[in-house]
């Protein structure tokens, strides 16, 4: 076949796929353009062929870190590296990039190739399923907290007094500013005090202020936070921390609407609503006598209770997501989520600081993360050393279906995973949709790991 002739044939190979694919020289010159490269870009062949690659593509990664030339500068290839690119009508368009060297019959580099795919579907998409399982900043698709988001509208614009109770980390102050923007003391002001962070002397203060000369040092009036919220909404965080005499004192607020400040001789009207939050089981404190019976009665109106999120496992991809898109947006890296292997680990991981520790995590990864995917060696270290194939459980199996593992020994993965399955399945009688409720996973999934096992 001649050189005119291959060129030809190549050319109807690359003008027959659907990504984009071009090429450039050493000075990165584009020396070739597909069809695809054309409709995603808007630039014809003609227009592209001997400008510079970043002329036409003017991606975010440009000139700060640019695919092509980091291959063309090392020889290593790059994969799946996000980007957005402005088409010539001045559209943003998301991207992922895949790019290699080229070489001559000796071997010589002479230049570059890159393939690039539009992602436009993809991110119409992602965004269609935030909207349904995202509510204000909180993001689920757990049904516990689907439900939450169900009456949470109610809720808010009921004004009466909400108790959140949840592990620390789960998302309760979310929650708190959630029911204030929805309800009808959104423009009013949103307080919070946290009631486990100071001693009884101060907290009383900072609750319910002082007037002038009340003790040494007091030489002006000092509104406090239940003044400061007046016509909002005040969150008491963790208000099972409260001291026994401090509770009498909200709890006189919550029933007259009435406080006094410190050295005060008439009360104060209080138009506030209050949130009440806490990782601590009230009822189990009355029980034991550290919380008063009537205080919780006025709390508990209407209680909404947060899972921690071992026990909503299937919201941390979404959570993942969430934090990747929101940080790459503060830091202006170009990072588009986590490795499979990396995300494994997460979904094993027991996450004791819930929401709040995967957050941290994703930005641990982002500090060493340059770009692309965050692997797993972008994780913590205690973490990392979870992703080497020895695991004490598999990923999403609550504590009911963990096989036994005898003291010191180590299993793959697969076995652990494949014990697990059997034992939620015997456990609801063979009903798959419930044992893969247990399981934490999809019915499909877990049809299709039956078929990996030979367990259908």
């Amino acid at each position: 076949m001649s050189k005119r002739k291959l060129e030809d044939f190549l050319g109807t190979i690359l003008d027959s796929i659907a990504d984009g694919v071009f090429a450039v020289d050493r000075e990165n010159r584009v020396t070739s353009f597909n069809r695809s490269a054309e409709r995603i870009t808007g630039f014809s062949r003609e227009e592209a062929v001997g400008q510079y690659c970043f002329d036409i593509f003017r991606a975010s990664i440009c000139q700060s870190d640019c695919a092509l030339r980091h291959t063309l500068e090392t020889g290593e290839q790059v994969v799946n590296q996000a980007a957005n690119i402005i088409t010539k009508a001045g559209r943003q368009v998301p991207i992922s990039i895949s790019t290699a060297v080229l070489r001559d019959e000796t071997g010589e580099v002479i230049g570059g190739v890159e393939t690039f795919r539009d992602l436009s579907a993809l991110e119409v998409l992602r965004k269609e399923l935030a909207q349904r399982y995202s509510f204000e900043d909180i993001v689920s698709k757990n049904h516990k907290m689907l439900e939450i988001f169900r009456i949470l509208p109610d809720v808010a614009e009921s004004d009466c007094t909400v108790l959140i109770q949840g592990p620390s980390g789960s998302g309760k102050e979310l929650l708190a500013r959630a029911l204030h923007n929805l309800g009808r003391r959104r423009e009013g002001p949103y307080v919070a005090v946290n009631c486990g962070a100071l001693p009884e002397t101060l907290l009383e203060s900072e609750l319910f202020g002082y007037v002038k000369g009340a003790f040494t040092g007091a030489d002006r009036d000092k509104p406090g936070r239940f003044a400061l919220a007046e016509a909002g909404t005040l969150l008491l965080d963790e208000v099972g921390d409260l001291a026994p005499a401090l509770q009498i004192k909200l709890l006189r607020v919550l029933e007259e609407k009435a406080y006094e400040p410190l050295g005060a001789t008439a009360p104060v009207q209080a138009d506030v609503r209050v949130i009440a939050a806490t990782h601590r089981d009230l009822a189990r404190s009355v029980e034991e006598g550290t919380f008063r019976q009537d205080l919780y009665f006025r709390l508990n109106v209407l209680k909404l209770e947060l899972p921690p999120l071992s026990q909503r496992r299937e919201d941390i991809p979404l959570l993942v997501d969430h934090f990747v898109r929101s940080l790459s947006l503060r830091t202006g890296k170009a990072i588009t989520g986590v490795t499979e292997e990396a995300m494994e680990v997460l979904l094993r991981h027991d996450f004791p600081g819930n929401v709040r520790e995967l957050e941290n995590i994703i930005e641990h990864a982002f500090v060493l993360c340059r770009g692309g995917t965050i692997g797993l060696e972008h994780l913590p270290g205690e973490l990392r050393q979870a992703g080497t194939g020895l695991v004490e459980r598999p990923a999403a199996i609550s504590a009911g279906t963990r096989p036994s593992v005898a003291p010191g020994e180590a299993q793959p993965l697969s076995q652990l995973e494949r014990q697990a399955i059997v034992a939620a399945i015997r456990k609801h009688g063979g009903h798959k949709s419930l044992a893969a409720k247990e399981l934490g996973i999809h019915r499909t999934t877990l049809w299709r790991k039956m078929k990996l096992y030979g367990l259908a």
